[in-house]
């Protein structure tokens, strides 16, 4: 990895790597963004945690991005007709940011990759391809993508950055090494009407007899998406669409949505979920984004992760871009990963709701007003992002899930 780092190719222009190149187009480097363009017309992801905010205020964007979005105050967990918790951001002790945004993707991505163009980076819509050097860790442009920057780098780039998301194009050219979650999830989603809310503009997780549910209520629709075993979604249709609809029409506690959901757009699939890269950097190249890793929908912390990641990624290349700057960068992001992923397990293994539920018996004992300040301005945080790149908050969430349940069984609430 070269001591200074000047040009910069940054592949796949989402939230990730446009920010990247907000961040090193306003420092004065030369920057081209390869983005083909053509998303999908939904994608995971429109669920913002609170710690998001600020990175869009950054960027100069929250006040459009408010614009167009559902304003969010909270979250709502459902676990039967009987059993729902609720929390708004507000009521978090400690918290620097008390709101969130639901937002339409495609709206969102635009705002950032014009901020991109604007700060001085080159956007070209076009699809890169990237060749190794022999059978070497390097890589660099082929000769027609670098033909495509019409003269804007003076050879190769001195640093590409694989952005593309869940294609993971460098990964897969130097076959790097990966890390797989314990889930072997499908996810369907789709945009659908009349369904209700707990509480109006909440992300809302459902648990179902079969995996879970998301509801992120979007001005006019409402995204809804079902986390289900692989072999189990295989039961239930010949093809999307029949999937999606035989869980909307068979899981019980849709019946709480109201009488009339209905799917207004196709159905979307995503599979490769809790995929770590363990190796996140090398010769002229780095991750960022999901194709560094992907943990898991639920708690909404992809964005975060990537406007982290991207941040982060700017710090490393400003301060030279050498071995030791990139190995800080590689270990802040992995780091942040390993303790979302562990908060996402307990969710599924019912720990992390068994100890809300303990936590609300306690919290009225001597013992429990003693350490209920303590415990509402660490645990919390996590959830919003805004301490969940700490060291301490996400341990102390992960101790109590392990030895704080007090002979309580989580199965009760564990995910099937």
């Amino acid at each position: 990895m070269g001591s200074r780092i000047r040009s910069v190719a940054i592949i796949g222009g989402g939230p990730a790597g446009s920010a990247l190149a907000y961040y090193l187009g306003r420092a004065g480097r030369k920057v081209v963004l390869f983005d083909k363009g053509n998303r999908p017309p939904i994608i995971v992801g429109e669920s913002l945690v609170p710690a998001t905010v600020p990175f869009l205020a950054e960027l100069g964007i929250e006040e459009e991005v408010r614009g167009y979005s559902t304003f969010k105050e909270g979250a709502s967990f459902i676990f039967n007709s009987e059993e729902s918790l609720s929390f708004k951001f507000a009521d978090v002790r400690g918290a620097k940011t008390n709101y969130s945004y639901n937002v339409p993707r495609d709206k969102l991505d635009a705002s950032i990759s014009e901020v991109a163009a604007r700060s001085g980076a080159k956007l070209v819509r076009e699809t890169a391809r990237v060749e190794r050097v022999g059978q070497s860790d390097r890589v660099q442009l082929a000769p027609e993508t670098l033909a495509q920057t019409e003269g804007y780098f003076e050879g190769q780039p001195d640093l590409i950055v694989d952005a593309s998301g869940r294609p993971r194009m460098l990964p897969n050219l130097l076959d790097l090494p990966y890390q797989h979650g314990d889930r072997r999830d499908t996810a369907l989603f789709a945009h659908c009407q009349g369904i209700a809310q707990v509480v109006e503009g909440n992300v809302h997780t459902d648990t179902l007899t079969h995996g879970w549910s998301w509801r992120i209520p979007l001005p006019g629709k409402m995204s809804v998406g079902f986390v289900v075993d692989s072999d189990y979604v295989k039961t239930l249709g010949a093809d999307l669409e029949e999937q999606f609809d035989a869980i909307l029409a068979r899981e019980p506690v849709i019946k709480l949505w109201g009488d009339s959901p209905k799917r207004i757009t196709p159905v979307l699939k995503y599979t490769n979920y809790q995929l770590v890269s363990k190796r996140g950097f090398g010769d002229g190249w780095v991750l960022l984004g999901d194709t560094f890793g992907f943990v898991d929908p639920v708690f909404s912390s992809g964005l975060l992760l990537a406007f982290d990641g991207a941040k982060a990624l700017s710090t490393a290349i400003l301060a030279g871009g050498d071995e030791r700057a990139m190995r800080r960068y590689d270990q802040h992001v992995r780091h942040h990963i390993q303790a979302w992923q562990k908060t996402i397990d307990h969710f599924y293994d019912g720990r992390l709701f068994t100890l809300f539920k303990v936590g609300e018996v306690v919290r009225h004992t001597p013992i429990g007003r003693l350490m209920d300040f303590h415990f509402r301005k660490h645990v919390p945080r996590v959830f919003t992002g805004e301490a969940s790149s700490k060291r301490y908050s996400p341990a102390l969430v992960d101790f109590m899930c392990r030895y704080a349940l007090m002979d309580n069984d989580p199965s009760a609430l564990a995910i099937r």
